[in-house]
């Protein structure tokens, strides 16, 4: 990568993690909080409202804003973006009730600046570098997750809670600055087929049978997450006798358990194309731990022993689900299959903090894991049933600024060539876009610094 693409990566995985951490932060205090700190005292669906409300908003605003960015631009778009989070949170950081939150957490949802970002790294980098620079921005979103679920509670002990949606205003705040000074300017602006949605694609990306059962299965575990926070902090007070301030000696020790497991999982599924094995395993996982979780919520170490399994679950299919994303969706519609699957993670958020918060008021807190054991169930057998992802990485190619326009005759001539490479087993050939995008079986081609040779050599011709 060069200079300016490790700035441009670097800076946006920021703005990512400033937005994304002050958001994580209060999963693991807000139920409680929210229970001794309102009056009148909010139920259990009210908490899990507050909790889910900005999924729903940003399911609807994120694939628009994306489109949105093409049209007026990607920073305009984003400064707007954060402005409405950072109102949001706001809102939520001087709400007297939980309605006041409710609305302050939606607020935040609608400033879904994800797809234009994602739209601006691509225009910033290289084709060729695009996936290490989306990887990059994935694992910063991870580590955002795992941090605040730490430091959460002991923000919690010196701020509070209004304390956190405060700094999150400020995050907010802080990243337009990133946009504004670090964030570099592209010298060109366009749609990208492997980062943007395009409308004219939905329609092939919804009939996909295998990407539907990918887009159910990040919905069901988004919303078994937000489910989970809903009911585990008042299930660790009670079975712990441990201050909301101190769960951070809890998640700490868990998270780092789930990563050392973690790791060479998603390295061997890589590296020896298992990972359909390693992907229904990770399910199974998450299956079994709903139902520890629905049969021990009383019982400190049991609670402790299902977080474990969750989290090791939860990490490793958090890790494969993008990467088999992109080995599943069509090379020209990989963009439109990333905005789908983002904008049904949203939904489960929404949809798991508002049916949580509703079995855990009208049922009782097993109920809650009864209900995303089912969830786990289905998406266990969707996925045994789901053809195996293709031992493939996907490689991008641009041609040259000084190369004369593609004609569809001479893009349909230079993808039948493409296609005839060993190991190719599909080309897409983007003449608006000038680029050149391959799926190459990793099981089949020979010397990759040959078959780079030959397509540049054909990208030349």
């Amino acid at each position: 990568m060069t200079p300016l693409e490790v700035r441009a990566t670097v800076s946006l995985a920021a703005i990512y993690g400033l937005r994304m951490f002050g958001m994580f932060s209060i999963l693991p205090i807000f139920a409680i909080y929210a229970s001794n700190n309102f009056l009148p005292q909010p139920n259990a669906l009210q908490i899990g409202l507050a909790l889910g409300a900005y999924g729903l908003t940003q399911a609807l605003f994120q694939l628009p804003f994306g489109m949105a960015s093409d049209k007026f631009g990607r920073k305009p778009m984003i400064y707007l973006g954060l402005a409405i989070f950072a109102i949001g949170s706001m809102v939520a950081a001087l709400a007297m009730n939980i309605e006041g939150v409710i609305l302050g957490r939606a607020i935040q949802g609608a400033g879904a600046v994800s797809a234009a970002v994602t739209a601006l790294l691509a225009d910033l980098t290289r084709d060729e570098n695009r996936t290490k620079a989306m990887a990059t921005i994935g694992g910063t979103i991870g580590m955002a997750f795992a941090v605040s679920l730490v430091i959460g509670p002991l923000l919690n002990q010196w701020i509070g809670v209004p304390g956190i949606f405060a700094m999150t205003a400020i995050l907010s705040l802080a990243a337009i600055a990133v946009m504004k000074f670090v964030v570099p300017e592209p010298l060109h602006s366009h749609y990208h087929s492997d980062a943007s949605a395009a409308p004219a694609k939905l329609k092939d990306v919804l009939k996909n049978k295998q990407l539907l059962r990918l887009n159910y299965g990040i919905f069901a575990l988004h919303a078994a997450q937000m489910a989970m926070f809903v009911v585990v902090p008042f299930a660790l007070v009670k079975a712990s006798h441990m201050h909301e301030n101190q769960h951070w000696m809890i998640y700490l020790p868990v998270l780092i358990a789930s990563f050392v497991f973690m790791v060479p999982a998603i390295i061997y599924a890589e590296k020896k194309a298992k990972m359909k094995q390693v992907f229904v395993g990770a399910i199974a996982t998450m299956f079994i731990a709903q139902l520890m979780f629905s049969a021990s919520i009383q019982l400190f170490w049991g609670i402790v022993l299902s977080l474990t399994l969750y989290f090791i679950a939860f990490n490793v299919l958090e890790a494969s689900l993008p990467s088999i994303i992109s080995k599943i969706a069509p090379a020209a519609a990989k963009g439109t299959a990333i905005g789908v699957y983002n904008t049904s993670q949203s939904l489960g958020v929404f949809v798991g903090g508002a049916l949580g918060g509703y079995l855990s008021h009208k049922v009782g807190f097993a109920s809650v894991f009864i209900f995303c054991s089912v969830m786990m169930l289905l998406w266990l057998i969707l996925a045994y049933s789901m053809q195996a992802p293709p031992a493939v990485k996907t490689k991008m190619y641009s041609l040259d600024e000084d190369a004369p326009e593609l004609t569809t005759d001479v893009a349909e001539l230079l993808k039948d060539k493409l296609m005839a490479l060993t190991g190719v087993i599909e080309a897409v050939v983007l003449p608006q876009e000038r680029t050149v995008i391959l799926k190459i079986d990793k099981s089949q081609h020979g010397d990759e610094t040959q078959l780079q040779t030959q397509v540049h050599q054909l990208l030349k011709g």
